[in-house]
């Protein structure tokens, strides 16, 4: 009984390590060891592992991948209790030690970490201060005990267990009560970021239809796509902020917060795609950005000749690639401040992230961007072309039913489908429906708003009874047809028709 009990005390030194490490890691902004690790996890990971989970598993990758960090743990630490209470008390508060270890080691080397080294290090010290004290606690034999007087193994002190392991359980409660408490403190950052008045305004919305089920044409800030490798979100105070522009430029730029809200800000309506989006996949959306213009920046700093590229490098270390004429040809790629008439959400890049229209995230939408680096595609390779992506990666011409949704009961006679359909930078001039195996028949458009966002479509048909698969394409404004050919998403974006099959009775 007493090995069992071991087990269970090693799992609640586990737990207690882990709250109030995750506790420093939030009044800190510290790497959460459990988040190091799993960054780590993910950098280690194949690009088929990875494309699975953002395909299969969507936003609930990260807590997935959490929870099995944490229940490996719990497993390890519950063999090490066991060991400790056979007596072999160094060796669990080995294990113990060793695990923090490990994490510390991650805190301080893998891409989670941000901020200075104090805040890098706390959250990872304190977790295995923890789990050594905690484990060494579960594990030490009182000399209390007698044989003769209890039926427990010589040594072993049942109550004094408990009242420790109790103990230690309601540290890791009372750490977790008071994460969630202060871990709304995060909000003062963006509360004391006031929303910007753009020099140049963006029109009033017109270009939405109203269809129940449709993609709205502003997606909401908290239905926005979210793909990226952070199991923590960055939490960056605004006045520590400051944007280093380098590199094949005349002259080097430190740019704070302040100064960037000093500079020429422009709104603008942009829709967004992630190369992950399959066809008819949910990772696009659209929303009103407000922003400093990146052509303005670098007509300050000076470009030299020979640039092609500029290498952003995320406060995590991540690095993007973007062309440089993507940055310079006219289009209103912007160092975005507000999202939806509010400061960007931690999750979308606050205090400033870039928005390129017509180019996948991958190789554009750095997110907590802190540097920005003017160089030669030659001279440096990014994070995602590392991993098999393409170098450069325009957004490929799409469209997607959102109404009726897959395997839909419909009533038999006059009936609607609706989705979105876009080609960023290009724009969209027609989209077209099947029904069945007949032929292309035009759907009706929304307004246009401008050829960086998608557009709105309805097509009206007569739904007879029986089982109809719906097709959809789109043709950009350049007159190209979206191509019918099936592509998975790696290296460059996914392509081919989406479809949808419908009852009507």
């Amino acid at each position: 009984m007493h090995r069992f009990l071991g087990a269970v005390g090693g799992v609640v030194a586990a737990g207690a390590a882990l709250a109030v490490g995750y506790l420093v890691a939030d009044l800190t902004g510290g790497p959460w060891p459990v988040d190091a690790v799993g960054v780590q996890v993910i950098d280690w990971a194949p690009g088929p592992v990875k494309d699975w989970a953002v395909r299969t598993l969507g936003t609930a990758d990260r807590p997935l991948l959490r929870v099995g960090i944490c229940s490996a743990l719990v497993i390890v630490a519950a063999v090490a209790g066991l060991i400790g209470a056979r007596g072999r008390r160094r060796t669990a508060v080995g294990i113990a030690g060793g695990l923090g270890l490990v994490g510390l080691v991650f805190a301080v080397f893998s891409r989670s970490s941000a901020g200075n080294l104090v805040d890098r290090l706390l959250p990872a010290t304190v977790t295995l201060a923890v789990a050594v004290a905690a484990m060494w606690l579960v594990v030490r034999s009182p000399r209390k005990a007698r044989r003769a007087a209890t039926a427990q193994p010589a040594g072993f002190d049942r109550r004094r267990f408990l009242l420790t392991v109790s103990a230690l359980a309601a540290t890791g409660v009372v750490s977790a009560g008071a994460t969630k408490v202060v871990g709304g403190s995060g909000n003062e950052l963006r509360a004391r970021v006031r929303v910007p008045r753009p020099t140049q305004a963006a029109g009033p919305l017109r270009a939405s239809v109203d269809v129940p089920g449709i993609s709205p044409f502003t997606t909401p800030n908290s239905k926005f796509y979210r793909v990226d490798t952070l199991l923590q979100v960055p939490r960056i105070d605004p006045r520590d902020w400051e944007l280093r522009v380098h590199g094949l430029v005349d002259k080097e730029l430190r740019i704070s917060f302040d100064q960037l809200l000093e500079r020429r800000l422009v709104e603008r309506d942009i829709t967004l795609t992630c190369v992950s989006n399959e066809v008819g996949g949910p990772y696009v959306g659209n929303a009103r950005w407000i922003g400093v213009p990146i052509a303005d920046v670098l007509r300050e700093a000076g470009v030299r000749d020979g640039a092609d590229a500029v290498k952003s490098t995320s406060v995590d270390g991540l690095t993007i690639g973007t062309p440089l004429a993507a940055l310079t040809d006219g289009r209103d790629a912007i160092f975005a401040v507000a999202m939806n008439g509010e400061p960007l959400p931690f999750e979308h890049g606050f205090p400033v992230r870039m928005v390129v229209p017509g180019l996948y995230g991958y190789v554009s939408a750095t997110k907590w961007i802190v540097d920005f680096e003017v160089t030669r595609f030659q001279d440096f390779s990014a994070y995602w072309t590392d991993r098999g992506w393409s170098v450069e990666a325009p957004i490929k011409t799409s469209a997607r039913i959102d109404v009726p949704k897959g395997f839909a009961t419909v009533k038999a006679g006059p009936a609607i489908a609706a989705g979105v359909a876009w080609a960023q930078h290009r724009g969209i001039r027609k989209v077209e429906v099947r029904v069945d195996n007949g032929p292309w028949q035009p759907a009706r458009l929304a307004p246009v708003d401008g050829p960086d966002t998608w557009r709105q479509w309805t097509f009206r048909w007569d739904a007879t009874p029986g089982t109809h698969k719906l097709t959809v394409r789109a043709t950009d404004a350049t007159g190209e047809i979206q191509t019918d050919r099936p592509a998975p998403p790696r290296p460059n974006g996914s392509s081919g028709l989406h479809n949808t099959v419908v009852m009507v009775e």
